[in-house]
């Protein structure tokens, strides 16, 4: 395992575990390991906390994605359903050769893809990535207050807590501009935030 460290603000490294040992780490050192998306302070890291003698502490969220950004990966969540809901009715029409039968068919089956978008959320929320594609793609994720990854039960209370968001006339999507961390009222009934990625 190799680890980049912060020092004076420029990024050192990357050194083995073996080399760290001779650097002058503090718990609030800056620490990336390869695969992470984002720094960490050095006592979230439970090998170093082991190799200094620091006390592990996991650090709340403090970076929250503004409202823009989750509005565009539900956007880019809802094209990607959308192109499989095209695929889908592709198949079918190979099947399918009557016009009326078709259309029919594609308008009754349209309402299923903001169901779909539901559980898919659910359950890409709750994964280890803590997001949907959309999300990934923005580099935001969906954790509860500590930053832990949330449970698939949370995630199912977020997702229909979002009727309150809806209602009335979209505030509690607004809500998340007077929010210190952007949390729209679905995110407050479920105890969850959405964080972005530390910029260094």
């Amino acid at each position: 395992m190799k680890y980049t460290i912060v020092v004076s603000g420029k990024p050192e490294g990357p050194y083995t575990l073996e080399e760290l040992a001779g650097k002058s780490v503090l718990a609030g050192t800056f620490i990336r390991i390869p695969g992470m998306d984002d720094y960490k302070e050095a006592h979230e890291f439970p090998e170093l906390c082991a190799l200094f003698g620091f006390n592990y502490q996991r650090t709340a969220p403090q970076y929250f994605a503004a409202f823009d950004q989750r509005l565009l990966a539900s956007v880019i969540d809802y094209f990607l359903l959308f192109m499989v809901y095209i695929l889908a009715l592709l198949l079918v029409f190979m099947v399918v050769t009557d016009k009326q039968s078709r259309i029919a068919f594609a308008i009754m089956c349209l309402p299923a893809i903001p169901v779909f978008k539901m559980i898919y959320s659910v359950f890409g929320d709750a994964s280890i990535k803590q997001g949907t594609a959309g999300k990934r793609l923005l580099h935001i994720k969906v954790t509860d207050l500590k930053g832990n990854r949330i449970s698939t039960g949370k995630s199912i209370i977020r997702q229909l807590a979002k009727i309150l968001s809806v209602l009335p006339l979209f505030f509690g999507y607004l809500y998340s501009f007077l929010n210190k961390k952007a949390q729209c009222w679905h995110d407050i009934a479920a105890e969850t935030v959405v964080i972005k990625d530390r910029l260094i």
